[in-house]
């Protein structure tokens, strides 16, 4: 007769933990599938306003794209929360907050972007060609971010607050530095304007490889770094 020992139960902090470290896979990758979605990739070029609205017209794959952006919002949240919690002791408190506050701003303001100029556009797929002419300068002006939609232009605290942390985490080495690096690299690329999409992907690439062995080593529980206080 043999014995088996049962398994552990998970905790809390083991949901925690994992649905961090899954956070951190997810998000990098979701974003690489998201770019690699995007139509001539491999034909870079700054697109106007108008070019915009016609190439998500009937782009059934690339609204596929963005609906995966919408979903790694949520995931990027935990990212700079988890960033913030390993700048909590000494002078690294301060760039951990401030670039969580951006970071976490630049994410809705994301996602309020991939609704207001992405997702609607599918429905709008469902408009007969005619009427979809005479709706173009209303699109226009949405694309061209007129009127409140100014405030999608700064969807850069999303960059700058990343940053932000990325550095304070290289200098406390909360991080591997070749992590660090890669991301700070990355996250700054990510926001690459629409039409350029090959550097959006390279960008998520060099993220992925920074943070899903993070991500690994947080579920598996041997991330063992911890901040050094200035």
């Amino acid at each position: 007769m043999t014995s088996t020992t049962p398994c552990a139960p998970l905790n809390l902090d083991s949901i925690k933990r994992i649905g961090t470290g899954m956070a951190f896979i997810l998000f990098p990758l979701l974003f690489i599938l998201a770019f690699a979605f995007h139509p001539h990739l491999l034909s870079p070029h700054m697109l106007s306003p108008k070019e915009l609205v016609l190439r998500a017209r009937h782009a059934d794959l690339m609204q596929l794209g963005h609906v995966l952006d919408t979903f790694a919002t949520v995931l990027m949240v935990v990212v700079a929360l988890r960033f913030m919690k390993l700048l909590d002791r000494g002078s690294a408190v301060w760039p951990g907050l401030v670039g969580a506050a951006l970071a976490i701003w630049g994410v809705m303001i994301l996602a309020a972007l991939k609704g207001a100029l992405c997702l609607t556009m599918s429905a709008i797929d469902t408009v007969p060609d005619q009427e979809f002419a005479q709706m173009m300068p209303g699109l226009l002006a949405m694309f061209s971010r007129k009127g409140w939609m100014v405030l999608l232009w700064s969807i850069v605290c999303l960059p700058i607050g990343f940053a932000i942390q990325a550095i304070a985490l290289l200098k406390t080495h909360a991080i591997r530095r070749w992590q660090g690096i890669l991301f700070l690299i990355g996250i700054f690329l990510v926001g690459t304007p629409d039409g350029l999409e090959i550097v959006n992907l390279t960008a998520s690439i060099l993220m992925a490889v920074a943070l899903v062995p993070y991500g690994i080593q947080t579920i598996i529980k041997k991330d063992t770094y911890e901040v050094k206080t200035a």
